[in-house]
This record gives structure tokens, sequence and C-alpha cells, in this order.
């Protein structure tokens, strides 16, 4: 076994880094076709600034079926951009103002199409926008304390996210994480799953289908296949792979992301580097790793001390950046 490559692609990954993706997954869909921005999969992102008031910025809406509502700058992604990108053309476009993006605060999705990217950023710079200036775009922007005035919201999925910005802030849980541009054709991820025992031993998962990696998988883009989430997604090829039927696979989040998308077509896919845990049966019973079927995955038991201490703090405070499926 490669331990060099293993463990140079395992440094990337934690360290959030993001490493090539090969096109050959592990598990794909059949035919698989490349994603297409806002023709086959639909990317939202939504970024939450905070002032030194602890004020949250919002902007007014403008569009017709919610019209004079109030939500955190948030939109569509468009081809041939960058998820940063998009962040920051939302919020200049929506609120006036220039921002930096701090980390990824969560991933939602709905299904396998949608998908949203949540944002910590900070105002670096623009006017704040004014009813003067309102647009199609949006019709003002505010700071808001979330208490008064008491804002008519578009819709209050955005106050756990706010709640969940003034957290990282203040105690971040994760370092700060954003995404690599890579490309990617398909909507994917790369798992690192985990197995641990009362001893402390830890083991990865890895494919043995050419040189050794962490298992790639894609997923469809069908809308009809709405069971297919991250989380479906990587149980899906963990069930498959071990023997017995008892197999639990939980997913803690994100490690990283990896995106491109300056090749329309070509690179509109996404790579989520997910750390999960797999057990079975009566986990305080089992020494060693549920048996796998075949010969396409092993697993390796990491010794490498720093590697291995790296990997255990990320299970043990769940430092990862929160997946959300709805």
């Amino acid at each position: 076994m490669a331990c060099g490559a293993l463990a140079e692609e395992l440094d990337a990954v934690l360290s959030g880094r993001g490493w090539e993706v090969q096109e050959r997954y592990d598990s794909a869909p059949v035919p698989a076709h490349p994603v297409r921005v806002r023709k086959t999969a639909c990317y939202i992102v939504l970024a939450v600034l905070l002032n030194d008031q602890n004020e949250v910025l919002m902007m007014q809406e403008a569009k017709h079926e919610c019209y004079g509502t109030w939500y955190l700058p948030a939109g569509r992604m468009e081809p041939n951009e960058t998820i940063l990108e998009a962040m920051k053309r939302e919020v200049k476009e929506e609120t006036g103002l220039e921002c930096e993006p701090l980390t990824l605060l969560a991933v939602e999705e709905r299904g396998s199409i949608w998908i949203r990217y949540v944002f910590l950023a900070r105002p670096t710079g623009g006017t704040l926008k004014a009813p003067r200036d309102a647009d199609a775009e949006s019709l003002q922007a505010r700071w808001w304390d979330r208490e008064s005035p008491a804002l008519p919201l578009r819709a209050r999925d955005i106050l756990p996210l706010m709640d969940l910005a003034v957290r990282y802030r203040d105690s971040p849980s994760y370092p700060m994480t954003l995404p690599e541009e890579m490309p990617c054709a398909l909507i994917c991820q790369r798992l690192l799953a985990t197995f641990t025992n009362d001893a402390g031993d830890l083991w990865v998962l890895l494919s043995a289908v050419g040189a050794p990696h962490l298992p790639v998988c894609a997923r469809t883009t069908s809308p009809c296949k709405i069971q297919n989430s991250i989380q479906a997604a990587a149980c899906s090829l963990l069930k498959e792979c071990c023997l017995l039927p008892q197999v639990t696979v939980r997913a803690h989040g994100v490690l990283g992301l990896q995106h491109l998308g300056k090749n329309a077509g070509k690179s509109d896919g996404v790579c989520f580097n997910v750390l999960l845990t797999v057990t079975q049966g009566d986990q305080s019973t089992q020494e060693t790793p549920p048996e796998l079927q075949g010969e396409s995955f092993q697993w390796w038991k990491i010794k490498e001390s720093n590697l291995r201490s790296r990997i255990l703090q990320r299970l043990s405070s769940s430092a990862v950046v929160p997946i959300h499926s709805y």
C-alpha cells in the first residue's frame, strides 16, 4: 500500500485543501451526465454578515412573490462562477456592500439537485443600499439587531443560520473552511469513513480500485431521486461493500468542498469531503471493522500518531461544517 500518497491525500482533506477528483468513481449513476448549473443543478449562496454591534445584514425583497419582506443576502449561482464569486456578487447586488468570506457555515440540501452554501462573511467596503437605490435585486438593506424593529421575514429558516454565525464567531468549532477551486464534473462526495474500537484503534476505508484512495461516490441529478442526499449516497456505498446488514453510517459533516465552475458543463460539479463513522451491531464488542465483500475496498489501520490524532480530534468534537438535509 502506498502509505505516503494516502497520508498526503488524508492531510489535504483534513486541512480543507481538497484533492483532485479523478474521472473514475467508486459509485456513480448510469449514465453519469456532467452537472449543468441552473439546468440540472441549483446552487444557492447565502451570506451572514455581522458588524461590531452584533447586528446582522438584511435586505428587503423586491421580487413580486415576497415584495417588502426581509431576508439574508442570497441567490442562485450563475454559470461560469465560483461559489465565492457568486456569494460576493449577491451581497453586492442586494446590499451595496463588498465583503470577504470567512468560512463556510453550513451545507443545506433538498434532494440531489438543490444545494445551498451558507457563509459567514465580513463587510469590507461599499455603501449600504438605501431606498432611493431600489432596483430589481432589492429595495434596500439595513443592519438588524434581530429584535427591534420586528421585521417581516420572507422565511424563518434564516434565524438558525444567524445563531450559527454568532456561535461560530464567538467560539469556532472547526477551522475556517472555504471552497477549493478544483474542477469536478459531477456532484459527489469523497468519504473519510472511519471505524474505531474501545482501545482507540482507528481504521479508514479505502478504495482498492487502482492506487488505494479514499472512496468517491457520485450521485444522480435526477429530481426523482430525492432521497439521494450526501448521507444517503454515503450509506448506500458503505452498506453495499459491507457483508453484515446491521451496519450504521453516521455523516458528521463536511471537511471541505471543491468546485471550479469556470468551464460550464465540464466543471459545474462539486465534491464534498465528508467525515463519517461506521459502526455495526453492539459497537462495544467490536474490536475490528466490519468485514468487506469483494476486493474493491479495504480497511487501512492508521498507525502514524499525528494523522491518527487529527482524525480522532475531528471525530470527538464533530469539528466539521454541518450538513442539513431536508
